[in-house]
């Protein structure tokens, strides 16, 4: 019975109808889009996740701790161009003291979120949209009306973003995928393994008893934020590696796909549960259906962001009915009674935030 219900959690049981959804999208479009699945989508779809997924791990921490961070493209763009501006005067710098400065960086901005929300009780999507506001016009004043160009960047930093770590049946994985992939796990393991992950789900599922049990609440919430942050500094310096060309727009419009990715992946936008790893799902489902569009000829460019929200949600439904309908079969099999299959239905009810 105790071994069922670990194997059939209800984030066991999304996590799989996400993989469920995320089959059915790619196998839909592969009858609509000729030499759809092929290395290229791969490649495409890697390299851009390398970017999303990052900033949805930060949106999850935060998102776990019942907040929510909408500042995080703002912070994206402005770490992009700092490092940009930091590597066309000094060429010659050490790249691990780069990626450093691209994570202090974006931790200073985090930090000062996390610092209004936890110690000022200020709502942090009112802090967040504001701040939002004030890191891209703090951008615009910084730029200069300049911009950053290729030219001006190391050939090491341009050259990153096509370098792979090992290729598979001849499907190459690229280095920023391995950097992304294995923020994910540490991530995971932070979570799921260590006290100190553990207090971001006991302060989001109850901050009143985890106060109670003696967890410092606004010290996770401010712990939340500047990992957003300096997660954010890190997607930063990839935006950089891979675009090159960096304006004052750079990011724009990442926080709603990084809220997006987290909530698609089955975080729990009231806090309290979810995971990475589904975040990552997530994030991967979103760029598959954005890239998918993009070439999908039989619906125009004004339809896009529609057609994708539809999507979206359609996604969602059906990560729900399935995790619904496999966890009914699984307390079956366990022949649990009545009494218990209804709490196991308002656990899995209340987990999805409905």
């Amino acid at each position: 019975m105790i071994r069922s219900r670990l194997k059939f959690s209800p984030q066991n049981l999304r996590i799989f109808g996400l993989i469920v959804v995320l089959i059915c999208v790619l196998l839909f479009f592969a009858t609509q889009i000729h030499n759809y699945l092929n290395k290229d989508l791969f490649i495409r779809v890697s390299t851009s996740v390398a970017i999303m997924a990052l900033i949805a791990i930060g949106q999850t921490l935060v998102i776990l701790t019942r907040n929510i961070d909408l500042s995080v493209g703002s912070v994206v763009g402005f770490s992009a161009f700092f490092l940009g501006g930091l590597l066309a005067r000094n060429p010659n710098i050490n790249p691990l003291l780069v990626v450093l400065a691209g994570v202090g960086f974006g931790s200073l901005f985090g930090m000062l979120n996390g610092l209004l929300v936890a110690y000022a009780n200020v709502p942090s999507i009112i802090v967040t949209l504001g701040t939002m506001a004030l890191y891209r016009s703090s951008l615009v004043q910084f730029s200069g009306a300049k911009s950053i160009s290729t030219a001006s960047l190391p050939a090491w930093l341009v050259s990153l973003p096509r370098m792979n770590m090992i290729s598979i049946g001849g499907y190459d994985v690229r280095v920023t995928f391995v950097i992304t992939l294995v923020v994910m796990l540490l991530a995971h393991f932070a979570l799921t393994r260590l006290r100190a992950g553990r207090h971001f789900y006991a302060v989001g599922s109850n901050p009143a008893a985890a106060r109670f049990a003696g967890i410092n609440v606004n010290r996770t919430v401010f712990l939340a934020f500047t990992l957003s942050g300096a997660l954010a500094g890190l997607t930063g310096f990839l935006f950089l590696a891979r675009f090159g060309n960096i304006t004052v727009v750079a990011g724009l419009g990442f926080e709603l796909k990084s809220v997006a990715s987290a909530v698609v992946g089955g975080v729990n936008i009231f806090g309290g549960s979810g995971s990475v790893i589904g975040a990552f799902l997530g994030a991967i489902l979103v760029d598959v259906l954005d890239t998918s569009l993009v070439r999908w000829e039989v619906i125009s460019e004004f339809w896009r962001e529609a057609v994708l929200g539809a999507l979206i949600l359609l996604s969602v439904t059906a990560d729900t009915l399935l995790s619904r309908k496999l966890l009914a079969i699984s307390l079956k099999k366990t022949k649990s009674t009545p009494k218990q299959m209804a709490a196991f239905e308002d656990s899995l009810t209340t987990r999805k935030g409905l």
